[in-house]
């Protein structure tokens, strides 16, 4: 993992943009999701408008896109997307909007886990793992360089102080995960969003419903994982913020568990919510998850 952040890092410093910035016209950004939408924003600053088609608390999963999100699109000179298959509706909408704006896929060149289960269907969270966040950012830096060349050295300076606080970051979730016995580091969610979280912090992470909150889950696997949480005496279960919480409740009180409160995968909070952005998301969640894997 170091190695991979001194990849990133040197990318990032070696080449610094020498062009002194001018004022010029905003540049028009399309994100398709909330999570990438503070991510440009955080880049580009008063240098771009950002538009986001799946806004807080909404599930990009299961969007329906609107004839307003086609008119959205025509007037962008660039779409930021998360690839992987997490969109399925982009593609169609991009076609039918007829936009010439560049889209930049921001998981293109990213190492995915694969869901073998699924026949080898990649996980689309890769943004739940920070490291990841900070190639997220590398790419959105360098199309907005590419696209605003005279607001080169603004945008490097922005992009360099956002990575230093994806560092930090990273840490803090350390920290708070060495306080935590491995034994306890299991945590119940109602999909499977976490899996890259779950990999880099050493968290086991379970959910009756797989990588996609369209999916079903069977009585079954349900019935399993009732076991599986009486078996191992975990205490709480966690709702998500876009998911239906009535599976969740219903095997909470079938296994004898409490609903823990909320976590934020695929999107984030309203602006006065606790995880309207993409570190905050992280800094709630993960002291959400520490209050109930040490729960007696």
């Amino acid at each position: 993992m170091r190695s991979v952040i001194a990849v990133l890092l040197v990318g990032l410093l070696a080449c610094p943009p020498t062009a002194n910035a001018v004022e010029n016209q905003p540049l028009h950004v399309v994100a398709s999701f909330s999570i990438l939408g503070d991510m440009v924003k955080n880049i580009g600053g008063n240098m771009v408008v950002v538009s986001t088609l799946v806004g807080p608390d909404q599930d990009a999963h299961t969007y329906q896109p609107t004839p307003g999100d086609a008119k959205t699109l025509t007037t962008a000179d660039i779409v930021f997307v998360n690839g992987l298959g997490f969109e399925g509706w982009m593609q169609r909408l991009i076609q039918a909007s007829g936009t010439k704006a560049k889209i930049i896929t921001l998981t293109d060149d990213m190492q995915s886990r694969i869901i073998y289960s699924l026949k080898n269907v990649p996980d689309p969270h890769a943004w739940q793992n920070p490291i990841n966040g900070r190639i997220y950012a590398r790419h959105i830096a360098t199309a907005l360089e590419e696209a605003l060349p005279e607001q080169a050295q603004s945008i490097y300076s922005r992009a360099v102080a956002y990575d230093s606080k994806l560092e930090q970051l990273d840490q803090f979730i350390r920290s708070q995960i060495d306080m935590i016995p491995e034994a306890k580091r299991k945590i119940i969610t109602s999909h499977d969003a976490f899996a890259y979280f779950g990999a880099a912090y050493g968290i086991t992470f379970l959910s009756p419903v797989g990588i996609s909150t369209e999916a079903e889950p069977s009585a079954v696997d349900v019935a399993r994982l009732i076991d599986q949480i009486k078996h191992e005496n975990i205490k709480r279960v966690f709702l998500e913020n876009t998911a239906n919480p009535k599976l969740i409740q219903q095997i909470a009180k079938d296994a004898g568990a409490a609903v823990g409160g909320k976590l934020y995968a695929d999107s984030l909070s309203a602006p006065n919510g606790p995880a309207s952005s993409y570190i905050s998301m992280f800094q709630y969640n993960i002291m959400m998850m520490k209050s109930a894997m040490t729960a007696r």
